[in-house]
């Protein structure tokens, strides 16, 4: 009896169809992923992106969804921060500046993209706050014409974070640390107009290798923009001391 030649089977389709069944099966999870919670991807800062036209456009949108849904009627100034996480698309976490009944005010919003799709969503549109009257025009008003002594002014106000990112550069270039500071958080912020500028007082959380620390600024501001950093120092909590 003859027996008939077994010819071995290649294996090639076979690992070519498991490839691809994982592909599709990570595809799968990464946009159920990206849907449940659009945290896949941390974020990051993106400073170009901040004065791109691109962001302007989805600043925009953030402002004429926020009225649609809220029937409000806010108008859009400007982009003061820009921050993007990576998802199935990316997400644009903004910090924006815009006019409500003629006053400024500084939102937080979140815009989920997926270009590929033509697809764009307000996720969150939140107010954190006033915008200061220290702007770089009204830093031509003189003394007599705000009110004497310092005064709280909102942590999230881009001329205040302005002074802030000033002060941190400051204190890097000073320092002969070799990890760099980092900005974690403006505690309080405090501001007064001097004659022809404006002066910020402003508490700080920084970060330098794996320590955190407060430090005390005081910036000022004159009337072309330039920021000085006029003194610093740490600033120790009173329950550390005791």
């Amino acid at each position: 009896m003859r027996v008939a030649a077994i010819r071995p089977v290649s294996s090639a389709p076979v690992l070519a169809a498991l490839a691809l069944l994982l592909l599709l099966v990570g595809s799968a999870s990464l946009a159920t992923g990206a849907m449940a919670g659009h945290v896949l991807g941390g974020k990051t800062d993106s400073p170009a992106a901040a004065n791109s036209l691109e962001t302007d456009g989805i600043a925009r949108f953030a402002v004429d969804e926020h009225n649609k849904r809220e029937n409000a009627l806010l108008e859009f100034v400007r982009v003061v921060e820009a921050k993007e996480q990576v998802v199935a698309g990316t997400v644009h976490h903004l910090t924006l500046e815009a006019l409500e009944a003629g006053r400024k005010k500084i939102y937080e919003a979140k815009v989920w993209v997926k270009p590929w799709l033509n697809f764009k969503e307000l996720q969150e549109f939140v107010h954190t706050g006033d915008a200061t009257s220290f702007t770089t025009s009204d830093l031509g008003a003189k003394k007599g014409d705000h009110e004497p002594g310092w005064r709280d002014v909102p942590v999230h106000d881009p001329v205040v974070k302005d002074a802030a990112d000033h002060a941190v550069k400051t204190i890097q270039q000073r320092s002969n640390s070799l990890f760099p500071y980092e900005l974690l958080e403006i505690i309080h912020a405090k501001a007064e107009v001097v004659e022809d500028f404006a002066k910020f007082d402003i508490l700080l959380k920084l970060k330098r290798g794996t320590k955190e620390e407060k430090m005390k600024a005081e910036v000022h501001k004159n009337l072309e923009g330039t920021f000085v950093l006029s003194q610093m120092q740490p600033e120790h909590d009173e329950s550390s001391s005791q």
